[in-house]
């Protein structure tokens, strides 16, 4: 009844963003490894050409960062073994159709059992096989040059480019250290899980081809979160919310913003405009991170950061609107108080500002959500 849903898109819906960073990525990296290393022409004598395969990578690396497909052992390990099995049997095999078939299948064979399975690979096998003069010329060579340089050089290209725009590639590893720099695992990840359970859940359901254990890792403890909002007796923002605001004008000057944190001890300040719509919000760190400079050290603490601002008279300089944040998440007065926990909890963000239309009528506080969830805990005993 439903079998024609399956022709349909499997794959979820992607920003324009995204898809521009991709495609812009794969442009940048065959471009770079084409003009600095490859020929776009055949070049028989070293090999150093581009090969068809490499477009399939790019697809991989640039739009797909986080598969376990697209890791640098599988797309470097992946077209070497292939390019070798496709040489071989190249040379071994006479009638084109079998040599075809049967270099891509132990390729597939091989791939599997190093743990390398990277699909260009199938097309570098091909390839290998289609390509008799190059064989004939090159030999075993060709799983050196163009494959495997031009594997590494495109992997090399895809890290960087992936530092530059955000995002992480190659991708975490389950044991790497929290986005704070320390041994914990970030708040969401927390699971009580062992990368090898972790591990044993992907291979059970037969996704370790999909799914990293890190990305396993953060799914589970979004989906925690996200079944939290059904389970939390259901209080409002504005139950919960702080009222009596003390907010900062967009021009208002640096010492002033220190002197109210430290006043009221706050961890953020929202600031709002003349005629009280909602600008944007100022956090402790923001101020942290004014007074840094080569050398000063990343844990100073608010008031020597503000001692720093004072000795180099920035806060004549720079003001609220300079350092506030206006793209953290809002809610309004309505949100549920189980929406806002995942909010904030990785950190990003101390308090979320509740609105109404463009104006700010209160602010939920990481200390406000704790002290509702700890009511809710003792109302439910």
């Amino acid at each position: 009844m439903h079998f024609h849903r399956s022709f349909g898109p499997a794959v979820s819906h992607a920003s324009s963003k995204e898809a521009f960073r991709a495609g812009i990525g794969a442009f940048v990296g065959l471009g770079l490894v084409g003009l600095f290393l490859l020929s776009p022409a055949i070049d028989l004598q070293l090999g150093l050409y581009l090969v068809a395969p490499f477009g399939a990578t790019s697809v991989l690396l640039f739009a797909v960062p986080n598969s376990p497909l697209a890791q640098p052992w599988s797309a470097i390990v992946g077209n070497t073994i292939a390019a070798l099995i496709g040489v071989a049997v190249g040379m071994a095999v006479s009638d084109l159709t079998l040599s075809v078939a049967l270099a891509v299948g132990l390729s597939i064979i091989a791939t599997v059992l190093c743990r390398a399975v990277h699909p260009p690979a199938g097309a570098v096998a091909m390839t290998a096989v289609m390509s008799p003069e190059a064989i004939d010329q090159l030999g075993f060579w060709f799983a050196l040059a163009p494959v495997a340089i031009g594997t590494v050089a495109l992997v090399l290209v895809a890290a960087a480019y992936a530092r530059l725009t955000g995002r992480r590639y190659p991708f975490r590893q389950f044991d790497d250290p929290s986005k704070h720099h320390t041994e914990d695992r970030n708040p969401s990840e927390r699971l009580g899980l062992s990368e090898g359970e972790l591990t044993e859940i992907l291979e059970r359901y037969r996704q370790s081809f999909n799914l990293g254990v890190e990305d396993l890792a953060r799914l589970i403890g979004a989906a925690e979160l996200q079944a939290a909002t059904h389970t939390t007796t259901p209080l409002k923002a504005e139950d919960i919310m702080s009222r009596d605001l003390i907010t900062v004008g967009p021009d208002t000057g640096l010492k002033e913003v220190a002197d109210l944190f430290r006043y009221h001890s706050f961890t953020s300040l929202p600031v709002i405009g003349t005629n009280d719509e909602f600008l944007g919000v100022i956090f402790q760190i923001h101020l942290i991170n004014q007074a840094r400079e080569p050398g000063f050290q990343e844990n100073s603490d608010f008031t020597l950061a503000f001692r720093r601002l004072l000795a180099r008279d920035r806060e004549k300089t720079v003001n609220a609107r300079r350092i506030m944040s206006t793209t953290g998440p809002r809610a309004a007065k309505d949100t549920p108080v189980a929406a806002l926990l995942p909010m904030m909890a990785e950190g990003e963000v101390d308090a979320v500002p509740i609105l109404e239309g463009d104006r700010i009528i209160g602010i939920v506080t990481r200390t406000d959500l704790i002290a509702a969830m700890a009511r809710n805990a003792v109302r439910s005993q």
